[in-house]
């Protein structure tokens, strides 16, 4: 009797926790065809003369909800989706979630214009206003938080606390990195493969990559195999050039919202670094744990929280203690 119900509960498992789809073998410029974790829906927007969709998912609390709203956004070589369990942490804990994919990026449009941290916060903001949000706890990984800190200064009203993860953008690269025009930057986005890609990947993890991860690096190598390529690559191309045009670490000093740094101290991610010739330049870069506590001097009452021996993606390297540093900061 044991090992039969043994065997129904091993069966109940297996169809309560499927494995994760399968990433089809090539995607489109907005990953048509790859599952999301939650419902995906699309704001239309003009820019530049252009009519582009921006993709987001706006999870509702799973429990009772507490009458707040956290805003998740992404790094530059991710998408709205690798969030899922930061979003099933937060959902649980009685937060709606607000996921936005930019546009340029994942299941969004990535038209060729001139991006813009100051675009980029608009965009959201208006989205959050369309979605009737008046105020959000603005969390920014990566790429995330350099947007996070954009959409901090521009709306401080609407910022009602701000969550920095491993930042890019704590230092201005154009000091460290040579220059390099967009032209030349797309030609080497059209020479990405799945294992050039996965190289890249594997720096954010100073301690080893796993398997797991290849769910956020799969759909990228994908679109490499698409015809829209072309059109990805431009859209890369464009938005590093706006990382390195467009710094923020100048005005750190100029936030006014209640913040928190959580930073892996194991991250040494520079944008531009293989661009770097000199080896003593690329010593003195993407140094986190010094980064991480200039930063955090820099924003008045700003609160640090360094994990150690993690690397440039603790929210899914280290999920347990990047959530425990998360929700502590909000409730």
């Amino acid at each position: 009797m044991f090992r039969f119900l043994a065997c129904v509960c091993s069966m109940l498992l297996l169809t309560t926790a499927p494995a994760p789809a399968q990433t089809p073998a090539a995607l489109n410029a907005t990953l048509d065809g790859l599952e999301y974790p939650y419902p995906v829906r699309y704001l239309p927007l003009t820019l530049e003369g252009q009519t582009v969709r921006m993709a987001y998912m706006d999870v509702p609390a799973s429990g009772p909800g507490n009458g707040r709203t956290v805003l998740l956004l992404h790094g530059k070589n991710f998408f709205g989706a690798y969030w899922r369990e930061t979003i099933r942490a937060l959902s649980a804990k009685g937060f709606r979630v607000v996921v936005p994919d930019q546009v340029g990026f994942g299941k969004s449009d990535k038209p060729a214009l001139h991006y813009s941290f100051h675009q980029l916060a608009r965009n959201t903001h208006r989205l959050l206003d369309t979605l009737g949000v008046r105020q959000a706890v603005v969390v920014g990984h990566s790429m995330g938080g350099m947007l996070a800190t954009r959409f901090a200064l521009l709306y401080p009203q609407q910022t009602a606390q701000l969550v920095l993860e491993n930042p890019i953008g704590l230092e201005d690269y154009r000091v460290g990195v040579p220059f390099q025009s967009v032209d030349e930057a797309a030609a080497t986005e059209l020479k990405s493969t799945e294992a050039s890609i996965r190289k890249y990947h594997a720096t954010y993890y100073p301690h080893g990559y796993s398997a797991a991860h290849d769910e956020w690096l799969l759909p990228l190598a994908a679109q490499t195999r698409h015809p829209d390529f072309p059109q990805v690559a431009r859209a890369n191309a464009l938005t590093f050039d706006m990382i390195y045009q467009q710094p923020v670490c100048y005005e750190f000093s100029r936030l006014t919202v209640p913040t928190l740094l959580i930073i892996g101290q194991d991250d040494r991610t520079v944008v531009g670094k293989g661009l770097i010739k000199n080896p003593a330049v690329l010593a003195r870069m993407g140094q986190y744990p010094a980064l991480g506590q200039r930063t955090a001097g820099q924003i008045k009452g700003a609160k640090l929280v360094p994990l150690k021996g993690i690397g440039h993606i603790p929210h899914l390297e280290a999920p347990a203690a990047f959530q425990a540093a998360l929700l502590g900061f909000l409730q």
